[in-house]
């Protein structure tokens, strides 16, 4: 039997004893010092409007150039949710050379009662000066929204190095003025109005935050304002620039104003206009009232020359990364083709077919309503609401059937 193998005790890696002649090894001294330099004193509480301006890229995804429009988008959507649920008929945005955006509309105007639960405060101090609060929580204001959480006009606010706002409400004109968040005074009774309601909004953002040389661009404004109009044919928009702003910018015109009574039919056929399609008109559909929960627009069309696109919005917001409405509109489309196919005999070859084959060479506009929707993130770039998926699925894929076999492609 072979004998066990002797341990050299001085190489053993696990013996617990201490070598001879050596003091024990002591706990490092450094350690109270380190607890001691983290106490409750460290702790921070932000309060009000200061986590935005610490954090902006939680709010507003980041300091750039994208992030300083997000500004506009929170606003003129504000603006949109009141034409949507039929409050308002115009919206109206102008830039000037000082750089102050303005928004205005001619909704119900931003509440200036005293506030319920801070009642030293009006509402519309509340609404721009404290993260959460809104009146769109639940569906008794809006049935459909593109503000959710209470939190974009505030940001909006906290990231402007002066912020104005004008109501109009109850034939009386109010005014407020606020700079990096904090309020320049209290509410301000301006006196009887007549022929005027609603809200205005002028901002300049801070370049504390987005640096020395960040300016509106007057496209990206002018797109994302005409793209409003396109989504809603029940709201005129109307687009001003001081003229020294576009020297040198052929596409953008001083004033202009937008009603697009098509939809997103008129929206698609301007974006592929120089396109050749592959069939002359172009497919489109709408099931339910335009802002109601369940409500759905596209238009679709193929383009010979040109890759495909999908732009696609919720509550009018952009999903600029796409989502669950666009699988459904997706599915949609595959389901009416196969559709079709079964139709006129050539279920067969049709089989093979996937959402990838259809989508080649297409170009899709898409709108859905959905209440209270889910999205990834605060900037809302994509949706997640499951429902959204067979909203856009159950209206489109019908339709696109018939209309395929009616026009006998």
């Amino acid at each position: 039997m072979p004998k066990p193998l002797k341990t050299n005790a001085k190489n053993d890696l696990f013996d617990a004893s201490e070598p001879k002649g050596r003091a024990p090894l002591k706990a490092p001294s450094r350690a109270a010092s380190a607890e001691s330099g983290y106490t409750a004193r460290d702790i921070e509480v932000l309060e009000g409007l200061e986590p935005v301006r610490r954090r902006p890229g939680m709010y507003i995804g980041g300091t750039d150039e994208k992030a300083l429009h997000h500004l506009f988008a929170e606003v003129i959507d504000n603006s949109m949710d009141e034409a949507l649920a039929g409050h308002a008929t115009f919206i109206e945005v102008e830039l000037g050379a000082d750089g102050f955006l303005t928004i205005t509309d001619n909704g119900r105007g931003i509440p200036v009662d005293p506030h319920p639960k801070f009642p030293k405060k009006s509402a519309l101090e509340v609404i721009m000066c404290t993260l959460h609060s809104g009146g769109k929580f639940d569906s008794k204001v809006y049935e459909t929204s593109g503000g959710l959480h209470g939190v974009g006009v505030s940001v909006v606010n906290a990231l402007s190095s002066r912020l104005e706002v004008e109501v109009a409400r109850s034939q009386k004109l109010y005014r407020m003025a606020f700079e990096r968040g904090h309020p320049k005074g209290k509410l301000e009774d301006l006196g009887k109005i007549n022929n005027r309601r609603g809200t205005r909004i002028r901002f300049k953002p801070d370049t504390d935050i987005f640096g020395a040389k960040a300016t509106f661009k007057p496209q990206r404004l002018f797109k994302m304002a005409r793209s409003k109009a396109y989504l809603f044919g029940g709201v005129e928009i109307r687009w001003r620039c001081d003229p020294a702003l576009l020297k040198g910018l052929e596409d953008v015109p001083a004033e202009d104003t937008f009603h697009f009574v098509g939809g997103l039919k008129d929206y698609l056929g301007a974006a592929v206009h120089a396109d050749t399609l592959v069939h002359p008109d172009i497919f489109s559909g709408k099931s339910g009232r335009v802002g109601a929960h369940g409500a759905c627009e596209w238009a679709v069309a193929w383009t010979a020359d040109a890759d495909g696109f999908m732009s696609s919005y919720c509550n009018t917001v952009p999903t600029q990364d796409g989502g669950t409405h666009e699988s459904g509109m997706r599915s949609a489309l595959l389901r009416g083709l196969k559709d079709h196919a079964e139709r006129v005999g050539q279920g067969k070859r049709a089989a093979s077919i996937v959402s990838e084959d259809v989508m080649v060479g297409a170009a899709v506009m898409l709108s859905v309503f959905v209440r209270e929707p889910e999205f990834q993130g605060q900037t809302k770039d994509r949706l997640a609401t499951a429902e959204a998926q067979r909203i856009v699925e159950q209206a489109a894929s019908p339709r696109q059937a018939r209309r395929l076999h009616q026009y006998r492609l």
